[in-house]
């Protein structure tokens, strides 16, 4: 189909405005989100670790909330929130929260427990030793969570359409609605990809950046 193809760099350069609100309407979604479950998923993780007979209801209830599928979790909030973004970024939430959960509680189970004896015998206070020892050591485990929570919503964001609030994922749907308009598309698909590697690569950097005696030590 010639009339139809894969990908076009005029429809690209034609639409360059509206392909660049879409993707920082998508990026600004995928931020507040993950930021919102990590506020919420890293101190329930904390409070997990402290208290272990908490880990079967606080985890539980988040992996349940992440197996219900995304258009039926966003067909719920709809009614309760109101068609756009306030449903999609609750829906959001509630799937990046199990991930950051789950490695926060993860990376703290690794603390080793001599050095916990050690810390305590420094004197250190249990809120000392959280931020001190317990939090840097569980660090690159809760930054490979926002880094796959991060990738997931970027995904997500654009089954939001349905509820009117997809990012790039409106300009998908669009293209299906125009006969299937591959340029678009693609387009459309790739930016996601894209949007999707930067944000990681971002994330990636800066976990890099606050461990740096990881890098000493592989030096």
């Amino acid at each position: 189909m010639p009339g139809n193809p894969w990908f076009s760099w005029s429809y690209v350069i034609d639409n360059a405005p509206v392909l660049w609100e879409r993707t920082v309407e998508h990026a600004g979604l995928t931020i507040e989100a993950v930021a919102i479950s990590a506020a919420i998923a890293i101190p329930l993780g904390v409070l997990v670790s402290r208290f272990r007979w908490l880990s079967g209801p606080v985890v539980g209830t988040a992996a349940v909330l992440y197996t219900v599928p995304s258009l039926a979790l966003f067909a719920i909030l709809a009614p309760v929130l109101g068609i756009g973004r306030p449903p999609v970024l609750v829906g959001l939430v509630v799937y990046a929260l199990l991930i950051i959960l789950r490695n926060t509680v993860a990376g703290l189970a690794t603390v080793d427990p001599a050095v916990l004896d050690a810390a305590r015998g420094l004197g250190y206070g249990s809120g000392r030793l959280l931020v001190q020892v317990a939090m840097p050591s569980a660090l690159p485990s809760i930054i490979a969570g926002l880094r796959l929570a991060t990738v997931s919503s970027v995904a997500l964001v654009t089954v939001g359409v349905v509820v009117g609030y997809g990012g790039l994922g409106q300009i998908m749907f669009q293209g299906f609605r125009n006969n299937s308009y591959r340029a678009e598309i693609m387009t459309a698909t790739l930016a996601t990809i894209l949007l999707a590697l930067v944000l990681d690569l971002a994330l990636w950097a800066a976990g890099r950046a606050l461990t740096p005696w990881l890098r000493r030590r592989t030096s």
